[in-house]
């Protein structure tokens, strides 16, 4: 019996002439490394997968997949391809890939005019295109050789189109620096030097070289000042180490700076500077500067810019030195008379009109940053891998980055268990009643330090009837700051018994417990001063009396915040260390510190009516602040032990720094404008009734000064007096408000509705890989079939010469129709 013939059927998936084919420059799978390196494992399997199709089938055995890694589906070379090429899958490009693509792109910008057309040339004369497509030769070329091809490339170019190629290439800027350097050809710098040379003169190269000096001088005094702000490295260094809860009060810090800088700048152009050219004659003599009046704001400065008392009712550049209301002197031809009082209240009134729009547009902007629309929360692959800067290439720079980093996802992920734990039935009803007897101790605390606050004032009241004076004026502030400060550990305390699950929460309530405080503690300060102060200084500038008592108590609390962080934190970290023995430090308090912060803020405004300078104080304490906080928290402080993300704390700060704070300076300035009495001894509106009334009787002024200036009083009665403009614009803001309300829940909408076309075009995606993957299989099937049927054909046609239909009979006489389905369409 003759042997049966076996062939062996090489079916291969693609043609041959595939493997000597040049990869295309689109094939993005090519150049993402990533994805190559998996289409190479694929294609390995593809051809183990041929190699099984070649072995006999055993009996029982049908279509079996290769296997695979648990959960990983096992893709086809051509699904692999289309994966590949899809946008999302091609930006991991590397730097030779990079490289390589702008040097093809060199090239063609310099043969773009000087190459001939293609058709025009014979084929046997035309270059190879593989010489063009370096973008996906990964092992001729290596990063060096493609770095000089490069820059050879960008020598042949003009400086316009080098500086655009190296400009938008995604580089570092140490790689695009080289190049820059590199591609600066010195032939062609010495020829542009020596063309220059014979089209300019003298005077013109020296007109030239007298403006770059200035402007080489220009660029030194910015970097100078960018090298001298205190937090030019020191706010990374923060939050690297710290995180983010910590820097945010150094960032409200901060910003505190720019709005006291702000409020300063006017100050000294239009009151402080045109007061110190113009001196008004002194009205006794004045006195020697001792040093204490560092402390309690009286003596010497009384006699200086610093208060209001010191300031004229005139209006300066006239020839004679009469008083304002008098009318009796007339201006000099040709000058420009300056009226001080109707200066004085403009200034103020513009400073805190800039201050609010300010403070108001940091606010949005702020919420805008902290609230995003649309924004998600715990992004934590975002943070792995989108995170690094690439342009930091200094060692000590990286550290920083990388511990900002860490701080970060130990936050995000703090926040993602918080949510993860949430409290039993019996738990949260403990707590909240924890927090009843928290709440009802700490407003009890309140009231009693207000009301100790009112008492020691009226004793400070008859004490100064009688005559004390010196150091015991500082008796009423020293009293505040220890009540201030012993009610914050009071809170903090309480806080720590409380046991709040979020640390975002604790400091929240720690925040309001203590402005709740400073708040009673600053209402009664103000009506003490404008009510019983007023009454009682009769005959004296009473003026100059509240902003020598705002300056005390700003001075007060800057000794108490500077003991506060030398025993609170220094020695407490030395007892720790020294005798309890562990290596466990306090923890920055960030809201007394925040508190503390809004505080002298507060009095700031409250000030700036009684003493101009007094923002210059307030930023000289918070230049101090930092320098000094910052030492003490590298220092003494450690990180907190809960991690938590700060991502709103910037937005609380500045909020209830414009509610609370701001608004409540404004009421009480204009009820000092509009209400009290000013001293009839002293400042610019000692004539008048009210401050207001300097701006009545600037309008009647001009009204009686002729035609010319009319426009003046109506605009004045128009925008000041009439009250219909403030409803309109009330009315104005609050539409904006309204618009911006509506127009965020608009985008919040389509945002949600986006997020949901995304979802569904993703799971479309997925539906058709699929459906080309079982595509592939079907087709994968099919022909193992189809090798199979011609397997057996071929053997059934060596056994016999004639084809005929195979009809065989079993041992128990039936027939056997060996003809399959496909035979049967055939015949």
């Amino acid at each position: 019996m003759a042997q049966p013939l076996t062939l062996v059927l090489d079916v291969p998936e693609t043609t041959g002439d595939e493997d000597s084919r040049e990869p295309s420059p689109y094939e993005e799978s090519e150049v993402h490394d990533s994805f190559h390196q998996l289409i190479q494992e694929q294609s390995l399997r593809v051809a183990a997968e041929e190699g099984l199709e070649l072995l006999p089938l055993a009996p029982g055995r049908g279509y079996q997949t290769l296997p695979r890694p648990e959960g990983a589906p096992a893709h086809s070379m051509a699904t692999l391809r289309i994966l590949a090429s899809m946008p999302s899958r091609t930006i991991g490009r590397s730097r030779g890939a990079i490289i390589s693509q702008y040097y093809n792109r060199t090239v063609r910008l310099r043969h773009r005019s000087s190459r001939p057309l293609l058709g025009n040339v014979a084929p046997s004369a035309r270059p190879s295109l593989r010489l063009y497509d370096l973008e996906l030769d990964h092992t001729l070329l290596e990063d060096d050789e493609k770095r000089s091809l490069l820059v050879k490339e960008l020598q042949g170019l003009s400086v316009a189109q080098r500086d655009h190629m190296v400009r938008n290439m995604p580089l570092n800027l140490g790689e695009k620096r080289w190049l820059r350097e590199k591609s600066w050809s010195p032939k062609g710098k010495r020829r542009g030097q020596q063309g220059r040379g014979g089209v300019f003169s003298c005077c013109t190269r020296l007109r030239y070289s007298c403006i770059l000096a200035l402007h080489s001088l220009g660029l030194v005094l910015l970097s100078g000042l960018y090298a001298a702000r205190p937090w030019r490295y020191a706010l990374k260094q923060i939050g690297g180490q710290f995180g983010s809860s910590v820097l945010s009060y150094f960032l409200f810090l901060k910003t505190l700076l720019a709005f006291n800088t702000l409020m300063l700048l006017p100050l000294l152009a239009f009151l402080v500077g045109v007061q110190a050219v113009f001196p008004p004659d002194p009205a006794g003599p004045v006195p020697t500067f001792s040093g204490l009046e560092l402390l309690t704001g009286g003596g010497w400065f009384t006699h200086t810019v610093m208060y209001y008392g010191y300031y004229s009712n005139t209006t300066l550049s006239q020839s004679c030195a009469s008083p304002w209301e008098s009318g009796q002197c007339s201006p000099r031809l040709g000058s420009l008379p300056y009226n001080m009082p109707l200066a004085y209240l403009f200034t103020v009134g513009a400073v805190f009109f800039m201050t609010c729009i300010t403070l108001v547009y940091s606010m949005s902007h702020s919420f805008g940053e902290s609230y995003r629309v649309g924004s998600t929360k715990g992004i934590h692959a975002l943070m792995v891998f989108c995170s690094w800067d690439y342009k930091v290439t200094q060692k000590r720079a990286s550290r920083v980055q990388q511990d900002s980093i860490c701080t970060q996802l130990k936050e995000l992920l703090a926040e993602w268990q918080l949510r993860k734990r949430p409290r039993s039935a019996c738990g949260q009803l403990w707590q909240v009643v924890v927090l009843g007897l928290g709440w009802l101790l700490c407003l009890g605390t309140t009231m009693g330090c207000a009301v100790a606050v009112l008492t020691f004032s009226e004793v400070m009241v008859q004490r100064s009837a009688a005559g004390g004076q010196g150091l015991e004026l500082l008796a009423l502030p020293l009293v505040v700051s220890v009540l201030n400060l012993g009610a914050s550990y009071l809170f903090r305390g309480l806080a720590t018994l409380e046991r709040h699950d979020s640390p975002v929460l604790e400091v929240y309530m720690a925040i309001c417990r203590s402005l709740i405080l400073k708040m009673a503690v600053l209402g009664v300060l103000c009506y003490h001063w404008l009510g019983h102060r007023v009454a009682t200084l009769q005959g004296q500038c009473w003026e100059d009396f509240v902003g020598q008592e705002l300056y005390r108590f700003l001075v007060v609390d800057f000794i108490f915040t500077l003991l506060d962080s030398l025993f609170g934190e220094l020695v407490w970290r030395l007892i720790s260390e020294k005798k309890l023995k562990r290596r466990q430090k306090p923890e920055f308090d960030i809201a007394r510190n925040v508190l503390d912060l809004i505080y002298g803020q507060t009095l700031t405004w409250l000030g700036v009516l009684f003493s101009p300078l007094l923002p210059a104080v307030q930023i000289l304490r918070l230049l101090f602040f930092f320098y000094v906080k910052k030492a003490s928290l590298m220092a003494n402080c450690q990180a907190p032990r809960r991690p938590w993300l700060a991502s709103h704390m910037s937005t609380v700060f500045l909020t209830l720094l414009c509610f609370p704070s701001f608004l409540g300076a404004a009421v009480f300035l204009c009820y000092a404008v509009w209400q009290v009495k000013p001293s009839s001894i002293c400042g610019p509106f000692r004539t008048l009734n009210t401050m207001y009334e300097a701006g009545t009787v600037w309008v009647r002024r001009l009204e009686h000064a002729g035609s010319g200036a009319s426009w003046l009083p109506w605009l004045y009665h128009f925008l000041v007096e009439n009250t219909f403009f403030l409803f309109l614009m009330s009315a104005l803001l609050l539409s904006v408000i309204y618009l911006n309300i509506q127009a965020v829940k608009g985008q919040r909408k389509v945002i949600r509705l986006l997020k949901e076309q995304i979802r569904n075009e993703g799971e479309d995606k997925i539906f058709l890989i699929n459906k080309l993957h079982s595509v592939y299989e079907d087709g994968e099937r099919s022909r193992t079939q189809e090798a199979t049927a011609a397997t057996a054909l071929l053997v059934d046609g060596g056994d016999r010469k004639e084809p005929c239909t195979p009809s065989h009979r079993d041992p128990s006489g039936r027939d056997l129709n060996l003809r399959s389905p496909r035979d049967t369409t055939v015949e």
